[in-house]
């Protein structure tokens, strides 16, 4: 079952039908058994085509967005590349195999975009990468009730150079994505779920990688529980779980491209980059 915000509700994917539905979006989120939640929602609902709606971004009024980072090999030799020259690489070699794992804030609502609306990149940045990541959708009581896809845009120049300046290159306005759907399916059911990454620049294909998710070195429980240890969440919780796939050193994303995230199960998140602020 997937379900789609949209201008005028949300629609469900039962497998077979799209349901056009009313529904207060943040009392949504809050369901720890959102799989009868929605299926008695149904009912109620009347038949639609998904392509006569606006699909908005997935996440509530009231959520956060946090995300861990070093949780695929990948990422650590990524990150232990960009920081080399500054002497961080030693901290990205520790957190991949530490006990506590890397989580951080990454955004507020209002500088999360959804499926179809544009990505920015910091106008101080000089190297910028997209990076595609399983998103958790987690109730108050620390329960994932939901999977979805996430773009957790970064500044590798401002975060190699000093691991310090972390927040600057995570944190500005359109510095994540998320959508298209909710899909209740756990994607760790299937070890062969792959995320895919596709960059296209004047309608050519600059950047293809893809990963297994069974690749990811910590459990997705695992996660939430750090990200929950000491914080609350009333109204629930977004997190992105890290990225294993990373473009070559040469590579750096600029106006105008667009990025195709995929992974199985769950669809296809569309944006493209922009520069200039909001």
């Amino acid at each position: 079952m997937k379900i789609y915000k949209v201008n005028n509700g949300a629609v469900i994917f039962d497998g077979n039908t799209y349901h056009l539905i009313h529904l207060d979006w943040n009392v949504l989120l809050i369901q720890d058994d959102l799989r009868t939640y929605l299926t008695d929602l149904l009912s109620e609902g009347q038949p639609t085509q998904l392509l006569d709606h606006k699909i908005l971004k997935p996440i509530g009024d009231n959520q956060e967005l946090w995300a861990c980072g070093v949780t695929y090999l990948r990422s650590k030799i990524g990150r232990q590349e960009e920081s080399k020259t500054s002497g961080g690489s030693d901290f990205y070699e520790k957190v991949y195999h530490a006990d506590r794992p890397e989580v951080f804030f990454k955004a507020n609502p209002f500088r999360i975009v959804g499926h179809q609306e544009s990505i920015r990149i910091r106008q101080d940045s000089t190297w910028d990468v997209p990076e595609p990541e399983l998103t958790l959708v987690v109730s108050p009581s620390g329960k994932i009730i939901a999977y979805t896809i996430g773009n957790d845009l970064s500044s590798r120049s401002i975060e190699g150079e000093n691991p310090l300046y972390l927040p600057q290159a995570k944190i500005y306005d359109a510095c994540a994505a998320l959508g298209p759907c909710l899909s209740l399916t756990n994607p760790f059911d299937d070890t062969n779920t792959k995320i895919h990454l596709e960059i296209v620049r004047n309608d050519l294909s600059v950047f293809t990688g893809e990963v297994e998710l069974s690749q990811m070195k910590r459990q997705a429980e695992e996660l939430v529980s750090y990200v929950y240890k000491e914080c609350r969440f009333p109204f629930g919780c977004f997190i992105m779980t890290g990225t294993g796939i990373v473009p070559p050193n040469d590579f750096t994303l600029q106006q105008g491209d667009i990025v195709h995230i995929a992974i199985d199960g769950i669809g296809t998140l569309i944006n493209t980059v922009k520069t200039e602020k909001m």
